[in-house]
């Protein structure tokens, strides 16, 4: 890794943290989920960012993959478990990170600190040579610990330029036979906490895209979206809301016909299956010679 490339991890990596304490503030009783959310992402322009992937909103029994789309009218609600993701890139290196927010009550300030905790015991054993079902250990041993539950099929990931998931899963329990981490690696570690069942699944349409295929649309607007999103987004997540900058009129209609063609899918939300409520915590870390070292802060 060049010093060149190594800045502009660490570059990306200090505006999502800086971005995501500007959203921490934002998310209060009554506002628009909508309006929060165009904020954050509006901040990180402003200060020089792209986005690396819409802005997650994942409230209570929701553990991960919402944002709102451009009709949603939804706000905040007092004891909302608010999980919010935010993802940034300058030029392709991304910063990913995650803190949980609850809304003027306090019921849940044990499970937000337990994924706090989860995550910093997952950034101690962090580094070459080890394991990544160590770091799933440490994640798991610290929650059941407290009397919660890691959430089993939700991981973090490697990251490289560009993408997002790279090949590394980066688990929230104990797992034999997993990448071992060396030297300029650089993994999202985010231990999701819950006092449900411990694991998530959904089909519903969480607003989030991603493109699937290219291949000829005969649809002229059609073609010209998926054209653009691959000039704008390279491959990176995208939102609906985003496609109206794209197409003011016929951006819901050019979508809808990418989905049917099978070039654009969404992922699903993600709910937890024992409709327990869910903390979560993220780092981007960038493992070193000697350890590893925080990028999202």
């Amino acid at each position: 890794m060049s010093i060149e490339e190594l800045e502009k991890w660490k570059k990306a990596g200090k505006l999502a943290h800086k971005a995501l304490h500007f959203g921490k503030n934002l998310i209060q009783e009554n506002r628009s989920m909508l309006d929060v959310t165009e904020e954050i992402e509006k901040y990180v322009f402003d200060n020089g960012g792209k986005l690396a992937f819409p802005t997650n909103l994942a409230i209570n029994n929701v553990g991960a993959h919402w944002t709102p789309s451009s009709k949603t009218t939804e706000v905040f609600s007092k004891g909302d478990l608010v999980k919010l993701d935010v993802g940034v890139h300058i030029d392709g290196y991304i910063g990913d990170n995650a803190l949980t927010v609850e809304i003027g009550t306090s019921k849940y300030s044990k499970l937000v600190d337990t994924s706090r905790e989860a995550l910093n015991a997952a950034i101690e054993v962090a580094g070459p040579g080890i394991n990544v079902g160590m770091i799933g250990y440490a994640v798991q041993t610290t929650i059941e610990n407290r009397g919660y539950k890691p959430i089993a099929n939700l991981t973090g990931h490697g990251i490289k330029r560009y993408n997002l998931h790279s090949g590394i899963s980066v688990p929230n329990v104990k797992e034999n036979g997993g990448t071992v981490l060396k030297p300029g690696d650089i993994i999202a570690i985010e231990p999701f906490v819950t006092d449900g069942a411990g694991r998530v699944g959904g089909k519903r349409n969480s607003n989030i895209y991603h493109v699937r295929q290219i291949r000829n649309i005969k649809d002229e607007k059609a073609s010209k979206m998926i054209d653009e999103i691959q000039h704008r987004y390279k491959g990176l997540p995208f939102a609906e809301r985003w496609l109206h900058n794209i197409q003011e009129n016929d951006a819901t209609n050019s979508l809808n016909k990418l989905m049917r063609a099978g070039m654009v899918s969404y992922y699903p939300i993600l709910d937890e299956l024992g409709d327990g409520m869910v903390a979560q915590s993220e780092h981007t870390v960038l493992i070193t010679n000697s350890g590893s070292e925080v990028l999202t802060n």
